[in-house]
């Protein structure tokens, strides 16, 4: 499955000019001054410092497409593409600041030499760690992820998994392959409900060792129908469109389908889904969850997709959900958006259970704040 261009070029930011703002005319002649590209490639288009290095140093420049290359190149081996792309751009900020660079600051030209230096090599240990399979490991975010990585026979298993997976997915057509992310992503988070680590953040690796059994019980069971499939996709994805239960699966793919109607996977990632409280009866029942999504690319406080894909405008000050204005201020890469609400879940004459809840707005409770 392709990631769009545009998103990529948004991502790596000195892949496609984009206007500056806010930058004084005079910062930018020593700069031009420094740099022998500089007028040639219309680097003074760029808004940020570092993008104008990589765009107008010659030595710098050459290394812009060999990282994206090794960005592209693992992001065609694993699942969570917008979610890699994300920690990319996440990678680029921190190189930039430790290197010395914020923003529009411009480089004088006594740091000139150091910086350079810097993200020079930076940069080319990026590239040669992104080469390196075991780097998807080292890179997981998630509980579960940290603890198949530290088990050796769970790593396997589940790299195995992964390829598989992605050799159905590059079977099908743009739009089907969304849908069969998006399904495998959210059987993801229900194994890791299942074994009890979706809540588990500041636990010790050596306490989950119990989950253990569990992870490796339901990977075998999906490379199982893996292998069933028998190379046909449609004979692999569509199998949970249905909810046997109101609980946080439901609730995940209720959600999942909210997302999908707005549009929102290009810019937020399901993390997990928190059951909190459940009320039924024969036939009906209300569920509370807490929704935790991961932003991939930015997006105005209050927008269409604010409102539509988390339920509600934003106060970045407060991290609390505030009334709609104007306001300029966008949630950006690195933001974690958690929304609590109620959703409503009616049962079929087939027994499983169907989501009434069909926005997200209104929330009861939400925060968005920067950080894992």
């Amino acid at each position: 499955m392709r990631i769009a261009a545009a998103i990529l070029a948004l991502q790596f930011g000195w892949t496609m000019p984009a206007l500056a703002q806010g930058a004084p005319p005079d910062a930018k002649r020593p700069m031009a001054e420094m740099l022998p590209l500089f007028g040639k490639n219309k680097c003074a288009e760029l808004r940020e410092t570092a993008e104008q290095l990589f765009c107008g140093d010659p030595d710098l420049n050459a290394l812009a497409p060999k990282l994206s290359s090794a960005v592209e190149a693992r992001l065609s081996r694993i699942l969570d593409r917008r979610a890699a792309v994300a920690e990319n751009v996440e990678w680029i900020r921190a190189r930039d600041s430790s290197c010395g660079l914020f923003g529009l600051q411009p480089v004088q030209p006594g740091s000139f030499a150091s910086i350079k230096a810097c993200l020079t090599k930076a940069t080319q240990e990026r590239i040669a760690i992104l080469a390196d399979e075991n780097f998807d490991c080292l890179a997981a975010n998630t509980t579960a992820s940290l603890v198949i990585c530290a088990d050796p026979e769970l790593a396997i298993a589940d790299k195995d998994l992964t390829t598989r997976v992605v050799a159905l997915i590059a079977k099908l057509k743009e739009d089907q392959a969304k849908g069969a992310l998006a399904e495998f992503a959210r059987w993801t988070r229900t194994r890791d409900r299942i074994c009890e680590l979706d809540d588990k953040d500041n636990v010790p690796l050596n306490e989950l060792e119990s989950a253990e059994p569990c992870l490796n019980d339901l990977i075998k069971q999906k490379l199982a129908e893996v292998a069933a499939a028998r190379g046909d996709p449609r004979k692999f994805f569509g199998k949970d469109m249905l909810s046997p239960a109101p609980d946080a699966d439901a609730v995940d793919l209720c959600v999942g389908r909210v997302h999908s109607a707005n549009s929102c996977e290009n810019f937020l990632r399901i993390s997990r889904v928190i059951q909190l409280d459940v009320e039924a009866s024969e036939r009906e029942a209300i569920v509370t969850a807490a929704v935790e999504m991961k932003v991939l690319t930015p997006f105005a406080v209050c927008s269409p997709i604010a409102s539509g894909c988390t339920g509600t405008c934003w106060d970045l000050q407060t991290h609390q959900p505030k009334a709609a204005t104007n306001g300029r201020e966008s949630i950006s890469v690195g933001y974690r958006v958690t929304v609590e609400k109620s959703f409503a879940f009616q049962k079929t004459k087939d027994g499983s259970w169907r989501c009434s809840t069909e926005a997200l707005r209104p929330v009861e409770y939400g925060t968005v704040q920067r950080g894992p």
